[in-house]
């Protein structure tokens, strides 16, 4: 039995050296990425319109934008298309939230603005996510606002403006720290264990 158990040992540790032998080597393969490339991937925008960059634009410089780039998935008014979502709409649509068929409008599903420019900014037009000018996003961004009537036409849309929106449904989502939320119950506490 003691032979048996020797056996079967050293038999795992043929094998994992085995393993380990076959791993691939890394070694001069690839590089640190550079601080510019790290900037350029680093395009994140927060609630807070941290991460914004310098740029404005309106609803009305926005409409050939979107008629040139978008309205051929969202629609002409962007009331949705055979491939794009519909994105008008705001407070009405919020009460479709308690029905088994939620419609997830622009103003009634995205709780921050920035979030809105963040999107567009990243993934719009489709397949060609990042082409887009911080102005092309901005005007963009304020003419799908405008559309949902949550700005009007004219106001300008920028790193310090666009923050301020408020979003008909802002508060209908869960907070960011969950302490924020006094009901244990609601929390998801369970056993005296809370997130």
């Amino acid at each position: 039995m003691r032979f048996f158990k020797f056996l079967v040992t050293g038999i795992v540790l043929l094998a994992a050296n085995a393993a380990v032998a076959q791993t691939p080597n890394f070694k001069n393969v690839g590089r640190a990425a550079t601080k510019e490339e790290i900037q350029a991937w680093d395009i994140a925008a927060g609630p807070d319109g941290k991460g914004l960059p310098p740029g404005q634009g309106t609803a009305k410089e926005g409409t050939p934008i979107f008629a040139a780039k978008c309205a051929v998935c969202h629609g002409a008014n962007a009331e949705g298309g055979k491939i794009g979502t519909r994105l008008t709409g705001g407070k009405a649509e919020i009460e479709s939230f308690t029905t088994l068929k939620p419609v997830r409008t622009l103003g009634a599903y995205w709780p921050y603005a920035t979030t809105v420019w963040d999107y567009i900014n990243r993934a719009m037009p489709r397949n060609q996510g990042g082409t887009l000018t911080a102005n092309e996003v901005y005007a963009l961004t304020a003419f799908v606002l405008a559309k949902s009537n949550i700005i009007k036409e004219d106001d300008v849309m920028d790193a310090k403006t666009l923050p301020k929106v408020e979003m008909p449904n802002r508060n209908g989502f869960v907070p960011a720290k969950f302490s924020d939320i006094p009901d244990e119950k609601k929390r998801g506490c369970k056993q005296g264990v809370c997130p």
